[in-house]
C-alpha cells in the first residue's frame, strides 16, 4: 500500500522524518518496497497563467501562448494541446527544467516561433497513464484558479508529499488502510491517534428500507452485508484534495461518487461498491453462488463466463457484481446517475481469493477481502462514504441502513503470564510495562497477580494464540531491545551427503565438458509437458488455479525448458548456445495423489560449440558431438555395467535417423539426438541436439570401485585395419567384436576413417581402425600382438562377414 506521509501527519504527531519512519515500520510491522516523493527528479516546474493565445501562423494545431510565470513576466510558449485556453493556470516547465523520464527542457523554435518552455500534461511530469484523470488524456492539466504564478506546482498537486510503499503480508490485512497504519505507528511510538470518522446526516423524508431491501441466505458467503441509498446526486469531478489522495495512492480519479468509495477504501480498508440505483434490475439485493457458464460483464468491459465457485451480488436474481472483486458494467455509475445504492460488506476471504485468481482479476477490493476485513468498521465506513457523497454530490442520504446479514464477531481472549513472557523473550519486563504495551496496542487487558487476560480487537484477525501476543509484545518493545545470546554450539562436522556430492560432481563434469547451467520453470503448458519424455506417461498433473496460461502443468521432461531458453537467446542474436539443466520432473501416479519426483539431467547445444581461433577450427554442433558429451559424462560417473546406444525412431519430437536410446545393461535411462526439424521450426531455432538422462537411475547403478589407472611406463604397439562392411553394420557392433576378442593387452580402439563412394561396391562402406596394445607390467613383443590381432581379424570375418582390405 502506498501510504501518504502528509495524510499520516493529519492523525499523528510524527517524531521522525519519512525515511526514518519507513525504517521503523520495516523493523516493526511490514516490509517497505520504496520511499519516494512524486517530485523526485523534477526541477523548475512552476505555475503559469495563460494570458493570451493565438494560432501558430505555420501550423493548424499549434498555438502561441503568452504565459505569466511570476512577477507579471510574460514568456512565449508554443503549445500543441487541444484544450489550452486563456485565463487558466497551467503547469509550466521553464528552460533548464527536468520533467518526466529525465527530459531536459530547452529554449527552441517550433516552426519558426520561439518557445521559452513547455506547458505540461500530468503524464509529462511523471504521472502514469493508470492514474492520470481520463478527461485530460489528450491535453494539459489546469491548476486551481487561486494558484499563484511563479510558485512551484508541487504543493498544488500533492507532489511535495512523501510516499511510503509498504509490502503488506497476508496476515496483516489491517495494514492495508490508513487506520491500520495509524494504529500501528501510534503503538510503537506511543502516540495519541487523532483519527476521526465523519458522522452522517440523514434526510428524514426518505427511508432506506422503503427504497431497497437485502437478504443474504447463506451467511458463509457474506457474513455482513449493508446498504444505504443517496439520491439527488450531481455527478462531477472530485475536489483536488480528494484526487491528490487517490493518485498518490496509485488510483485514478473517476468522479465524485467512485472517488469517495476509493477514498474510504484507503482510509478504513473497507471496500465499498456503488450501484446506479435506477439501473438495478430489481430493488431486492442478494448474494449467491453463480451458475456454471452464467454470463456476466464486469466494469472493465470484459465478458466473462462464471462458474459455480464464483460468488455474485444479485438484484432480483440477475448478477450485478462479482462479490468482493469487481462490479458489473450494467449498473455502473455514469454522468447520468442521480441515485446511488451504496454497499458495504464482508465477503468470505477464501472464496474471494480463489475467484480473483480464477479470473486473473486482482483489484484493490479483492486484495483487502482476501486478507480479511475489520467487521467493526463496516458500518462506520458506509456512513462516512454516504456523508461525503452527500457533501460532494449535493445529494440526500436516506434514513437508516438496510442490513442483509450481520454476524457478530466474538472477541478473542488470550491468557498469558508475566513469567511466560519473560521466559520466551529473555526479558525482565514488569507488569506495568506489559500493561503499557497492550494499552498502546488498544488491546483490552485485565491483569491479576502477573496473569494477563487480553481481549484482541476484531481488526487484528492475525492474533489468536499466545505466541501471537508474544510476538506483539516483542515488536512493540523493540526487537533491538531484546537481549542477545549466542546459540549453543555443537561438535558435529558439516558435510555433503552422498547424493549432494554426486549432484555437485555431476554439474562440475558437465561444465567441464563445455555446457552452461540453465534453470527453467517446473510449470509449463500441457502440450510442452508431454514432449521429450524418456518414457511415455499419462497426462501431466495440472494446477487447479494456474497463475498464467503458460504455467498450468508440471513438466515431465527438462528439454522443453532448454529449448525455450535457446529460443530466447536466438531471438537476441545469440545463436551459439550450450546448456544443461539438472532438476526434477513430476510423474502423475493417480488422482489426488502426490506425483512421483525424479531427478533428471538434460542438455542442448546449437550453433558453434567452439569458436575458431588462430590454431583451431570451429566445431559445429552435431550428433556425434552431443553423443560424445554424454559418453564422457557417463564415463566420469564411473558406471560399472556396460552402456549402449541403440538407434531409435519412435520419438515424434526427435529426428528419426539421428536419435539413440541410452541403455545401461538392458535398462533405458535416457536418449540423445537431434530434435525434429518441425519441432525446431516451432521453437524458431536452428538445428539443435539434445540429451536427457534419468539421474536417479544413474545414481542407483553400481559404480566402479576404482575410477583411475596408473600410467604405464612401457611402450605401445599399434595395428591398423581397414574393413569393407555392409551399410547396416554399425561401428558399435564392430567395436563390440574387437573389444571382446582383442585380448588382455588391447587398451584402445580408434575409428580414424570412414569412406563411402563410387570406388566401393553398392551398399558397402569402408571403416578403418587403429588398435593400440600395451603391457603395463613389461615390454610387449610383436608375437603376442600378432596373435591377438589375428584373433580379432578372424572373429570379424566369421561373425560379421567383413572383408579386410
Amino acid at each position: 500500500m502506498k501510504v501518504s506521509y502528509q495524510w499520516l501527519q493529519e492523525y499523528l504527531d510524527l517524531p521522525e522524518n519519512p525515511a526514518d519512519l519507513a525504517e521503523r515500520i520495516a523493523r516493526t510491522s511490514v516490509d517497505i518496497n520504496d520511499v519516494y516523493s512524486p517530485s523526485d527528479g523534477l526541477t523548475k516546474l512552476v505555475v503559469g497563467y495563460v494570458d493570451s493565445i493565438k494560432p501558430h501562423p505555420d501550423s493548424d494545431h499549434l498555438a502561441i501562448c503568452q504565459v505569466n510565470t511570476g512577477a507579471d513576466e510574460l514568456v512565449q510558449i508554443v503549445c500543441g494541446a487541444p484544450n489550452v485556453v486563456a485565463g487558466k493556470n497551467v503547469i509550466v516547465a521553464l528552460p533548464g527544467a527536468r520533467i518526466g523520464d529525465n527530459v531536459k527542457i530547452k529554449r527552441s523554435k517550433m516552426r519558426g516561433e520561439l518557445s521559452e518552455g513547455m506547458i505540461c500534461a500530468l503524464q509529462e511530469i511523471g504521472f502514469s497513464e493508470q492514474i492520470a484523470p481520463k478527461a485530460y488524456d489528450e491535453g494539459i492539466w489546469f491548476l486551481p484558479d487561486d494558484a499563484v504564478p511563479g510558485e512551484s506546482i508541487f504543493p498544488y498537486l500533492g507532489m511535495d508529499d512523501t510516499i511510503i510503499d509498504t509490502d503488506v503480508t497476508p496476515n496483516r490485512g489491517d495494514m492495508f488502510s490508513m487506520l491500520g497504519n495509524v494504529n500501528d505507528i501510534a503503538a510503537f511510538y506511543g502516540l495519541t491517534s487523532k483519527f476521526k470518522s465523519l458522522p452522517v446526516h440523514e434526510n428524514k423524508a426518505q427511508q432506506t428500507d422503503q427504497l431497497i431491501s437485502a437478504e443474504i441466505k447463506d451467511q458463509n458467503i457474506a457474513p455482513t452485508y449493508k446498504l444505504r441509498v443517496i439520491s439527488d446526486i450531481q455527478i462531477k469531478d472530485s475536489p483536488l484534495w480528494l484526487q491528490i489522495r487517490l493518485w498518490n495512492a496509485g488510483i485514478r480519479p473517476i468522479n465524485n461518487v467512485v472517488d469517495v468509495t476509493n477514498y474510504i477504501l484507503l482510509k478504513y480498508g473497507q471496500p465499498l461498491h456503488s450501484f446506479d440505483y435506477d439501473k438495478l434490475p430489481a430493488k431486492n439485493i442478494g448474494v449467491r453462488f453463480a451458475q456454471d457458464n452464467e454470463p456476466f460483464t464486469t466494469l472493465d468491459e470484459d465478458k466473462r463466463e462464471l462458474s459455480s465457485d464464483d460468488i455474485v451480488v444479485t438484484a432480483g436474481d440477475r448478477p450485478v457484481a462479482l462479490a468482493g472483486t469487481m462490479g458489473g458494467l450494467e449498473t455502473a455509475i455514469s454522468n447520468q446517475t442521480t441515485t446511488v445504492a451504496l454497499e458495504s460488506a464482508v465477503f468470505n476471504p477464501i472464496l474471494v481469493r480463489k475467484q480473483a485468481r480464477r479470473h486473473d482479476l486482482h483489484s484493490e477490493s479483492s486484495s483487502r477481502f482476501e486478507r480479511g476485513i475489520n467487521p467493526e468498521t463496516v458500518e462506520t465506513a458506509l456512513n462516512e462514504a454516504a456523508e461525503l457523497i452527500d457533501q460532494l454530490g449535493e445529494g440526500k442520504v436516506a434514513t437508516g441502513i438496510v442490513t442483509g446479514s450481520e454476524r457478530k464477531v466474538a472477541p478473542v481472549k488470550i491468557t498469558l503470564t508475566l513469567q511466560r513472557i519473560n521466559h520466551v523473550l529473555g526479558t525482565q519486563l514488569s507488569n506495568t510495562e506489559i500493561n503499557d504495551i497492550f494499552k498502546r496496542l488498544a488491546f483490552g487487558c485485565d491483569e491479576s497477580d502477573g496473569s494477563f487476560l487480553v481481549t484482541v480487537p476484531a481488526r487484528r484477525g492475525d492474533i489468536s494464540i499466545e505466541a501471537d501476543l508474544l510476538e506483539e509484545i516483542a515488536r512493540i518493545y523493540g526487537y533491538d531491545n531484546l537481549p542477545a545470546t549466542l546459540p549453543a554450539q555443537t561438535s558435529n562436522i558439516g558435510g555433503l551427503s552422498q547424493r549432494q556430492s554426486s549432484l555437485r560432481a555431476s554439474r562440475h563434469a558437465l561444465e567441464g565438458l563445455g555446457l552452461n547451467q540453465a534453470i527453467s520453470y517446473s510449470l509449463t503448458t500441457v502440450e510442452e509437458a508431454q514432449q521429450f519424455e524418456i518414457v511415455r506417461h499419462s497426462d501431466p498433473m495440472k494446477l487447479d488455479y494456474p497463475m498464467s496460461q503458460d504455467h498450468v502443468a508440471t513438466r515431465m521432461s527438462l528439454i522443453s525448458g532448454l529449448l525455450t531458453d535457446i529460443a530466447y537467446n536466438t531471438a537476441r542474436k545469440q545463436v551459439d548456445v550450450n546448456l544443461y539443466e539438472q532438476g526434477r520432473i513430476f510423474i502423475p501416479v493417480g488422482k489426488n495423489k502426490r506425483p512421483q519426483e525424479q531427478e533428471h539431467l538434460a542438455g542442448a547445444i546449437t550453433g558453434e560449440f567452439s569458436t575458431k581461433t588462430w590454431n583451431n577450427e570451429s566445431q559445429e554442433a552435431d550428433f556425434y558431438l552431443i553423443k560424445g558429451i554424454v559418453e564422457r559424462y557417463l564415463a566420469n560417473m564411473a558406471i560399472k555395467n556396460p552402456i549402449s546406444f541403440v538407434a531409435s525412431s519412435e520419438r515424434p519430437e526427435m529426428h528419426p535417423g539421428r536419435t539413440a536410446n541410452i541403455l545401461i545393461g538392458d535398462e533405458l535411462i535416457g536418449y540423445v539426438g537431434q530434435i525434429h526439424p518441425q519441432m525446431a521450426k516451432k521453437y524458431k531455432i536452428a538445428a539443435t541436439y539434445v540429451f536427457e538422462l534419468n539421474f536417479d537411475q544413474i545414481m542407483a547403478e553400481p559404480k566402479k570401485p576404482r575410477h583411475y589407472q596408473s600410467i604405464s611406463k612401457y611402450p605401445t604397439i599399434t595395428r591398423d585395419i581397414a574393413l569393407l562392411v555392409d551399410d547396416e553394420i554399425t561401428n558399435e557392433a564392430i567395436l563390440e567384436v574387437i573389444n571382446a576378442k582383442g585380448g588382455a593387452y588391447l587398451t584402445d580402439v580408434t575409428l580414424f576413417d570412414v569412406y563411402e563412394g563410387a570406388h566401393l561396391p553398392a551398399h558397402k562402406k569402408s571403416l578403418a581402425y587403429t588398435l593400440t596394445y600395451q603391457d603395463k607390467q613389461g615390454t610387449l613383443v610383436e608375437d603376442k600382438v600378432n596373435q591377438a590381432f589375428d584373433k580379432v581379424v578372424k572373429q570379424l570375418t566369421d561373425k560379421l562377414q567383413v572383408e579386410v582390405r
